[in-house]
């Protein structure tokens, strides 16, 4: 572990409507000694999904993003799903019950390895409250739901509901 590298993860997620059109926006800053040397700005757009899912995406693609193991990492939610879901130790259990009737356990699974490779701590944020990254996050988010063209399938997402558009 590397006490004068840390990694930012500035993360949102959105739906058009709650399942609808879905995006999410991840804004990452590696610093040395307070001394930003790295950005990168990722988001995509998908055609029917929820809210919950694209902030849990987000934070996969964020970490995903991460190639050196064992990195120091702060993640920036406004997700109080995600954070309380972290932070209460739930996942645990969800993963002793290989997540039986949990909602997104496809992602929370794609989730965990990342989680577990990394030194990983979460930051709630109060979303639209003038935080000036997670504001660019939610933008990044809700410009790629609206996309009109390219827009991503979430195949287990509309297959687990049966949607046919």
């Amino acid at each position: 572990m590397n006490n004068n590298r840390k990694i930012y993860i500035y993360t949102d997620g959105s739906s058009r409507g709650n399942p609808g059109p879905g995006g999410y926006g991840v804004f990452i800053e590696e610093m040395i000694i307070g001394l930003s040397y790295a950005k990168k700005v990722i988001s995509e757009g998908y055609r029917y999904t929820t809210n919950n899912r694209m902030e849990l995406l987000a934070i996969i693609v964020g970490l995903e993003n991460i190639k050196k193991k064992k990195q120091n990492i702060i993640v920036f939610t406004d997700s109080k799903y995600i954070v309380n879901t972290i932070q209460n130790k739930w996942i645990d259990d969800w993963k002793k019950n290989n997540f039986y009737k949990k909602k997104n356990a496809d992602l929370w699974k794609r989730f965990l390895p990342l989680f577990y490779k990394h030194y990983v701590i979460f930051q709630w944020i109060k979303g639209h409250s003038n935080h000036y990254i997670n504001d660019y996050c939610d933008r990044l988010s809700t410009a790629a739901a609206k996309k009109n063209k390219n827009l991503k399938i979430d195949y287990v997402y509309e297959k687990n509901n049966n949607i046919i558009i």
